[in-house]
């Protein structure tokens, strides 16, 4: 089974505190890249938060975002300090008597002096368990998405294999036709020239070209990188790089048969090869 690199997933949770929820999207990517959103309050836990992807995940690039959403009791309140309060108002009321002018003293501005109100915090450590948890519960539904998609991967490239498959079988079945062919085309011109040519040394560079347009070997390696890739779909772990490498010595084979082609049906079959590998390729870029 193979796992996509894309998905999504989100969770939410009620807490006496409030409410949490997470956000996670993941692309692919040649690492993995863990970046985070969390609230003021909940940064010091990141991480512990990078170590649980770390655990679950091989590759990709995964934002996850955490929303906190504080119950009605939980919301902080607002204190004024009276005292200080006092003391702007009347160094104010000092001040208007020392430059002999008066006017009406803003509340707001009284407000906003330094200190005169502070803010009591709300203590969300005993929200980090809860997070966690929930970051856990989270990643599960990410990797199922995330193998559902490698399920859906898997299909496609399966067809490809098969239809590469079949491409081989009938560029392996034709190649005797194929080189009766070029090698009676070459006799029949040797017999139309007036010279007379050597019949040994005919038949050596005969054999040469033959050689050279051989690619049995080629047709071998193309089954055997198939073989190797379906095995490698039996493999746990991350094996998106693996699968990457395989599509370049299959581009490499593909090649190398269009340009050993000595006909319009076998440089067609090398064509068709190619288009069928860059569309693996495609899917393998997102394979973990």
């Amino acid at each position: 089974m193979i796992n996509s690199m894309t998905g999504f997933a989100s969770g939410e949770a009620i807490t006496g505190a409030g409410e949490i929820s997470w956000e996670l999207r993941s692309v692919n990517h040649r690492y993995l890249e863990a970046q985070f959103r969390l609230p003021e309050g909940f940064r010091s836990l990141e991480p512990v938060l990078r170590e649980i992807i770390g655990g679950k995940l091989l590759r990709g690039k995964v934002d996850a975002n955490l929303q906190f959403r504080p119950s009605a009791d939980s919301v902080a309140t607002i204190q004024i300090n009276q005292e200080l309060a006092n003391q702007v108002i009347s160094q104010a009321r000092n001040i208007e008597k020392e430059i002999h002018t008066s006017g009406p003293i803003s509340a707001i501005d009284i407000l906003r002096w330094p200190g005169v109100v502070t803010e009591a915090s709300v203590d969300l450590s005993e929200l980090f368990e809860p997070a966690k948890q929930l970051l856990h519960e989270t990643l599960d539904s990410l990797s199922t998405a995330r193998a559902s998609e490698g399920q859906r991967m898997h299909t496609l490239i399966e067809d490809r294999l098969a239809q590469i498959s079949l491409l081989v079988k009938g560029v392996r079945e034709r190649m005797p036709t194929v080189l009766a062919g070029v090698r009676n085309k070459i006799q029949e011109r040797a017999d139309t020239l007036s010279a007379k040519l050597d019949n040994e040394r005919l038949e050596q560079e005969l054999v040469m070209l033959a050689q050279k347009m051989d690619v049995a070997e080629e047709l071998d390696r193309l089954d055997a990188h198939v073989a190797e890739t379906r095995e490698t779909f039996n493999v746990d772990g991350a094996v998106g790089r693996k699968l990457d490498f395989l599509m370049q010595e299959f581009n490499r084979e593909a090649n190398t048969l269009g340009s050993k082609s000595a006909d319009a049906e076998t440089t067609k079959a090398a064509v068709d090869l190619k288009v069928l590998i860059e569309q693996m390729r495609e899917q393998i870029q997102n394979v973990e």
